[in-house]
């Protein structure tokens, strides 16, 4: 029996193989992946002090140390429904690519079709998330707005100092002001935060250009290469080609505590149909893996794909007069991360 490569099945099991292109933001700081088996998401939150053991005689009772214990949130996030139209009549028309006159049948050009369709899905998808990622990032919360869900905010509850602008004889590229010296600072209140030490510093380019103009005029006679070494650390030979492999992230180097990354991507926001960059002009990230960020999917509503919990679910079906076939993906994507307090932002000018 001939397999049905439009079977949901299969589509599913091609979605699962398929290469997703790496995004530098998601990947970085949200590389765990879990699958809700209902619609709404559950995530804990510990409460945290810096408490001491506090000193008794020996000759009376132990103290009684209260457990701080934790809070539980839920969130039932939006779905997103990519849908897909096959006009009838393109399989009978040459593809791009495709020698002159066709080299390929209708059902070969369908086929093709379908894959670019579905590769264009999970990359917009992606892209979705590393938005998403962003945001979460910079502002420690997450809008979602949506056709017939509204415009909800989920807010993680991270400390607003956390959040950081600098202007006037504050911001970089003033005089008397060292962007190594901020970024010291920023790095400690993360750590009195969070207890996590921060790895990581994301600069969009025009952040990355007052870096370099803050630090010649906090000592014009300093090098770049002086303070940020490109073969410090663990970037060897091996490393560059992971490095190499993040859209949108370029690798400037490492000042033996923080690894820098000057950051350019863009996309093209639904709501008005403009690009826009995924990081905002003079923006600054701290952070690191110990922000523990998971990639959190619902369960998808739809019969056909059992109510089951998956990141991603597609299916396809024809509508026979006239015969036209529809592509549809499925997803119910939220960023949390699980220790809020792990990441801040700074907007240097």
């Amino acid at each position: 029996m001939a397999l049905d490569i439009y079977s949901t099945h299969v589509l599913n099991r091609l979605v699962e193989t398929m290469l997703r292109p790496n995004r530098f933001l998601l990947d970085t700081f949200f590389p765990s992946v879990s699958l809700s088996e209902t619609e709404t998401i559950y995530f804990d939150t510990k409460t945290g002090k810096r408490r001491i053991s506090a000193f008794v005689s020996p000759l009376m009772q132990g103290k009684l140390v209260e457990d701080l214990g934790y809070s539980t949130e839920s969130f039932s996030p939006a779905y997103i429904k990519d849908k897909r139209v096959f006009d009838p009549s393109k399989p009978f028309k040459r593809r791009a690519g495709e020698s002159m006159g066709g080299s390929m049948s209708a059902s070969a050009r369908l086929n093709a079709m379908m894959a670019d369709s579905m590769a264009d899905q999970m990359d917009m998808l992606s892209r979705r998330q590393e938005v998403m990622a962003s945001e979460v990032l910079r502002t420690g919360a997450c809008t979602i707005t949506g056709e017939g869900y509204g415009t909800v905010v989920v807010d993680f509850g991270r400390d607003p100092g956390l959040t950081v602008t600098l202007s006037g004889g504050t911001a970089w590229g003033a005089t008397g002001v060292n962007p190594i010296e901020d970024i010291e600072d920023w790095s400690n209140i993360i750590l009195q935060s969070e207890g996590v030490v921060s790895t990581d510093v994301v600069m969009d380019v025009a952040a990355w250009r007052l870096f370099k103009a803050g630090l010649k005029q906090a000592d014009p006679n300093q090098n770049l290469g002086e303070i940020l070494d490109i073969r410090r650390g663990n970037v060897g030979a091996a490393m560059d080609t992971v490095l190499a492999a993040q859209i949108g992230a370029q690798y400037m180097g490492t000042d033996g505590k923080h690894r820098y990354w000057v950051y350019s991507d863009w996309y093209v926001d639904p709501a008005d149909n403009t690009e826009k960059p995924v990081l905002p002009a003079n923006t600054v990230l701290l952070g690191s893996a110990g922000i523990d960020g998971v990639r959190h999917f619902g369960a998808i509503r739809d019969e056909d794909a059992g109510y089951q919990a998956r990141e991603v679910f597609t299916k396809s079906w024809v509508e026979p007069d006239p015969s036209v076939r529809y592509v549809m993906m499925q997803s119910a994507p939220l960023l949390v991360p699980y220790r809020k307090n792990a990441s801040l932002c700074a907007t240097v000018a």
